[in-house]
């Protein structure tokens, strides 16, 4: 046997004009009216400008490109990022360079932000930890479609540069024994 509850409506021309409702609303706008003018503590509003939003460590805003210690971006283009995007906004063209430390780097490195749904899956997916979202750039504001699509050079780790880690294009080439001093088939000190 089902239980049935019967609910008892009310009627009258009062709630057909939603006037309870009405005076609910009212009674809730005026609190918060006199709480956010004497109670400071709890204020909801943000001054803009003189005050930032607080963004939790976990948040995860725009895009950066991580860079090595000689100042080269770690990405060396293996694809993973763009296959694993589920709003298939990163595009990605892998180019060689005669250093024999990185086997190959991105010439192009896009990431439409209009298309991302900045799931973070990313992140998770690079070997090389060259892709993060910890920026803290909660803000993408702009007048132009074209200004959200934003390239390597624009990815770049701007945020955490020094002299040490100065962002470069393409590595420099070196000699086989220092790009890969340890290596079994180039013996230090051995002609070329």
């Amino acid at each position: 046997m089902v239980k049935v509850k019967t609910v008892r409506r009310e009627s009258g021309l009062a709630v057909e004009l939603f006037l309870p409702a009405i005076w609910d609303g009212l009674k809730l706008t005026a609190y918060h009216f006199w709480r956010n003018i004497f109670g400071k503590r709890d204020v909801v509003t943000i001054q803009y400008p003189e005050e930032h939003r607080r963004v939790s460590p976990r948040y995860r805003g725009r895009h950066r490109l991580t860079v090595r210690e000689d100042g080269f971006i770690k990405c060396v283009a293996c694809y993973m990022c763009e296959q694993i995007c589920p709003a298939h906004c990163i595009h990605i063209e892998a180019g060689e360079v005669e250093d024999k430390s990185v086997e190959k780097y991105p010439v192009v490195f896009d990431i439409d932000e209009l298309r991302c749904v900045y799931c973070g899956l990313c992140v998770e997916a690079c070997p090389k930890d060259a892709i993060r979202m910890d920026t803290g750039i909660i803000a993408l504001a702009f007048t132009d479609r074209d200004r959200f699509d934003y390239t390597r050079d624009m990815l770049r780790d701007a945020y955490h540069e020094n002299e040490k880690t100065k962002f470069r294009a393409i590595p420099a080439p070196v000699t086989e024994e220092e790009a890969l001093p340890r290596s079994r088939g180039v013996l230090p000190g051995a002609p070329a």
